[in-house]
């Protein structure tokens, strides 16, 4: 298909360089920016590029098409302004000079960027990528293409605050999202209502990606940041951003919906801190809610809440957020209700005291104990330290681990974040609380990636090929694709891993591409039958 583009308005095929679509007659004249690739273009044999979207100090964003199967995909060209000269005549980006090795590390990273994200893509809460093209002295990201609105346009048709309840359901599959990126070690940096959309089925969708220098200010790229969603470590490059980051980002959205406002931006902050707590600006919000947001936007990020299952647990359940310690040891997510009541109690148990000294001394009796002596002392209560990511071995050899608990394996599962051998969940988990003497801590260890062979499905109908991926525990999204007669009906036509390969099936969603009913998109016109000669006339006396 390399010698032929599709329309971006009809998905017809169509020779490159015509003005118009002869299927819909609109026009395929360039009227993207100059120095952009142009309307109507070929890209590496496969897409066509489509309308300039917008563009950043990364690069350039276009929607697009993928011609095979005719769906409409988000390309994102590495087209750094900082680094860049321009494009030749042949459309390949030009280096500054001396910038020249800047650019290549930097446009590594932003390949190996979204090649990461496309390993575990789908995802709940994540934007899909697709592909990753090295074209023109440069990388193209191929994203799916999210329809519905940005939650940015959808507060600005709803003004005012939203229930804490509703904003957890809005948020849940952004969160969860977020942590499937901290699992493969990646830091989005750029969560903010413009890069959350909210799709037809009511779910929450995360895209919006960028290379760390994107999202730093003071580096190489001319950066993006977020004013009210941007973290404090965000502002200088000489600061370290880690999974922190993130739950600053996400705190902050959230604290956007239960209050009705974005908070006060981190530049700011930094000069003079001025947040009021969300339940000082929405008395509505619950108690705990406001202090878990307070803990999840403190300005250092050693004070910070550290991880976003943490940040997720909280915001669920006061109970959590009540059991969450600060880092430093100070408990801060405790509701309003929970410290009156100790405030209540440890009056109480003073004036109580005082009563007693006081009728004590008036009677003339000595003040003594009348509780016994306790037998033994009462065992210190300790919090259970997180095992996941070492060995067995690991915790039975190391003696600060071996000296204070007992470790046993009760059950093995396959994983693709964990190498085998490494101990994946616990019993007793993380943060318990315990009075035992050498508690014993039950270990689920990891059997490392499931990986199997990729069965040959080309030509069969969609419910078998289901059925023989499913057999396999292969996960597969299944596109539609024109078919002009060279396939059969509802029938794999190709897929985008090959037979044979073997695949992790926790990290790979295989591609299958369906033939849709058998139609001739661009019939040939039919030649005219030759119109028979008139009978020559017999001549007279004949």
């Amino acid at each position: 298909m390399a010698d032929v583009i599709l329309c971006p308005h009809c998905l017809s095929r169509v020779e490159p360089g015509k003005d118009r679509c002869p299927f819909c007659d609109k026009s395929l004249r360039n009227s993207n920016p100059p120095g952009t690739l142009p309307f109507a273009s070929l890209l590496a044999g496969r897409y066509t590029v489509g309308r300039h979207i917008f563009t950043d100090g990364e690069g350039v964003m276009y929607a697009a098409l993928e011609n095979s199967g005719g769906v409409r995909v988000i390309l994102k060209e590495y087209f750094p302004v900082t680094l860049s000269e321009g494009r030749d005549a042949a459309g390949s980006i030009l280096p500054k000079e001396g910038k020249e090795v800047l650019f290549k590390t930097t446009r590594m990273d932003f390949a190996d960027l979204y090649r990461s994200i496309m390993r575990i893509t789908p995802a709940t809460g994540l934007a899909a990528v697709l592909d990753v093209v090295e074209a023109n002295n440069t990388v193209y990201a191929v994203l799916e293409q999210v329809g519905g609105e940005t939650l940015s346009h959808y507060l600005s048709e709803h003004p005012g605050c939203i229930p804490a309840a509703q904003a957890r359901s809005m948020m849940q599959a952004v969160m969860e999202g977020v942590a499937a990126l901290h699992k493969a070690g990646l830091v989005h940096r750029g969560i903010s209502p413009e890069n959350i959309l909210l799709t037809g089925g009511g779910t929450a969708r995360l895209c919006g990606y960028g290379t760390l220098g994107l999202r730093t200010e003071g580096g190489e790229l001319k950066s993006q940041l977020y004013e009210g969603y941007s973290a404090p470590e965000q502002y200088s490059a000489a600061e370290f951003e880690g999974r922190y980051t993130d739950v600053y980002g996400l705190a902050a959205v959230f604290y956007r919906l239960v209050t009705g406002q974005a908070p006060v931006s981190a530049r700011q902050r930094l000069v003079s801190d001025s947040l009021p707590a969300a339940r000082q600006l929405e008395p509505s919000v619950p108690g705990h809610v406001s202090a878990v947001l307070e803990g999840a936007l403190e300005l250092d990020p050693a004070q910070r809440i550290q991880n976003v299952p943490e940040l997720m647990g909280a915001l669920m359940s006061e109970r959590a957020a009540e059991n969450l310690s600060h880092p430093t040891g100070r408990e801060w997510a405790v509701s309003g209700k929970s410290l009156l009541a100790g405030s209540l109690v440890v009056i109480a148990v003073l004036f109580a005291l005082l009563l007693w000294s006081i009728l004590g001394r008036e009677s003339g009796q000595p003040i003594t104990s009348t509780s016994q002596p306790a037998s033994s002392e009462t065992p210190e209560a300790v919090l259970v330290p997180d095992f996941t990511g070492y060995t067995y071995s690991q915790l039975q050899s190391d003696p600060q681990f071996s000296a204070n608990y007992r470790f046993a394996i009760t059950a093995q599962e396959y994983s693709s974040d964990y190498a085998q051998g490494v101990v994946i969940r616990q019993t007793p988990e993380e943060g318990t609380t315990t009075t035992e003497t050498q508690p014993l801590i039950e270990l689920v260890i990891s059997k490392g990636p499931e990986k199997v062979e990729m069965p040959n499905i080309i030509g069969f109908t969609r419910e078998s090929a289901e059925k023989e991926l499913a057999a396999s525990n292969i996960k597969a999204s299944f596109f539609m694709i024109e078919n002009n007669g060279d396939y059969a009906s509802d029938c794999v036509v190709r897929t985008d891993v090959e037979a044979g390969t073997f695949i992790d099936v926790n990290e790979v969603t295989v591609n299958v591409y369906i033939a849709k009913e058998r139609v001739v998109i661009n019939p040939p016109e039919a030649t005219p039958a030759p119109t028979p000669s008139p009978a020559p006339t017999p001549a007279p006396g004949t």
